[in-house]
């Protein structure tokens, strides 16, 4: 998972303090997401695969397909 999200925002090409303004956190805390070091909490895990235009369980590493799931 950690790995995922690291790709999906250097695919951006986007650095991490870039990331942490758009979830309205600091880069540390962000950084800490990426590393494994802190667990992501659901909000912020949904605003990340919102932000990707990718689902949830691409992130946790549930699926390869990162189709984007659009809401009803």
């Amino acid at each position: 998972m950690y790995q995922r999200i690291r790709n999906l925002r250097e695919d951006k090409d986007m650095n991490q303090t870039q990331i942490a303004r758009v979830l309205n956190m600091s880069q540390t805390g962000y950084s800490k997401y990426e590393t494994g070091e802190n667990d992501i909490p659901t909000t912020v895990l949904i605003k990340l695969a919102e932000f990707h235009k990718t689902n949830v369980d691409y992130i946790l590493g549930l699926t390869d397909n990162s189709s984007y799931y659009k809401k009803l």
